[in-house]
């Protein structure tokens, strides 16, 4: 079977700068994917080549069959790549509402849904863009690009900054989206332990390469690997928001 995503011998990065060297892997359709590593290593860069914001000097990626190597960024969200990046970006002049129905597309999750996993943006739906907490802009950020009806969303640090108990609900609404399986997700996170209990397999990435490719149970499991990778705190985890296997 086809993944859904295909990275095959990547590189790129930014101007005459490279960053990612050589990325090669695959997500199948509803497949989940922790990526992981220390600051710097190529994380976002990798996300950003994904959405065909970086330069990309070798290799191939293709989504859903289509090779959209050199396929702009709003060619890629039509396919079905909906991206949330980390700096929450919302339309501050446009109310909750607004920001959710403006870039609405037909499919299973509709405003309805949307508000059904998250009541606070029903409850703050007439409020602007600017008007919302932190947490509150990081579940419109991640509501609006689900209203796309993306076939794989990546998330870019989703519970970075956040209060721990918003921290872990925002975990846990994550978490049941990779168990239903409807659409493939790639998250990245500092804390290793928040995330690959949650997901099937992880990248980790160290000066923009590939060290490890494989089970996000298997790597959990290998805390001395881990913990050379990404450090003790981040295989330790803030013990805040951790969801565990049923």
């Amino acid at each position: 079977m086809t993944d859904l995503l295909q990275v095959e011998g990547v590189w790129a990065g930014y101007g005459d700068a490279i960053v990612l060297e050589d990325q090669s892997f695959g997500i199948p359709a509803g497949g989940s994917l922790a990526l992981l590593g220390r600051n710097g290593m190529g994380k976002t860069t990798l996300l950003t080549t994904l959405m065909g914001a970086t330069r990309l000097r070798r290799g191939r990626i293709a989504f859903n069959g289509v090779d959209i190597t050199r396929m702009p960024s709003h060619q890629r969200a039509h396919l079905g790549l909906g991206w949330v990046p980390q700096q929450r970006d919302v339309f501050e002049s446009l109310t909750v509402e607004e920001n959710l129905t403006v870039v609405a597309r037909p499919g299973a999750w509709t405003l309805e849904r949307v508000y059904g996993v998250f009541p606070r943006l029903r409850e703050r739906r007439g409020n602007m863009g600017n008007q919302l907490s932190g947490g509150e802009r990081q579940m419109l950020a991640i509501g609006r690009a689900l209203m796309l009806n993306p076939k794989m969303l990546l998330l870019d640090e989703p519970l970075e900054g956040l209060a721990p108990l918003i921290a872990q609900e925002l975990l846990h609404i994550i978490h049941g989206m990779v168990l239903e399986g409807s659409m493939a997700v790639i998250l990245v996170e500092q804390h290793a332990r928040q995330i690959l209990p949650i997901t099937q397999s992880a990248l980790v990435l160290e000066r923009g390469r590939g060290v490890y490719f494989g089970s996000s149970d298997a790597l959990l499991a290998d805390g001395a690997r881990l913990d050379g990778w990404l450090g003790a705190g981040s295989s330790a985890g803030s013990g805040q928001g951790e969801v565990t296997h049923a």
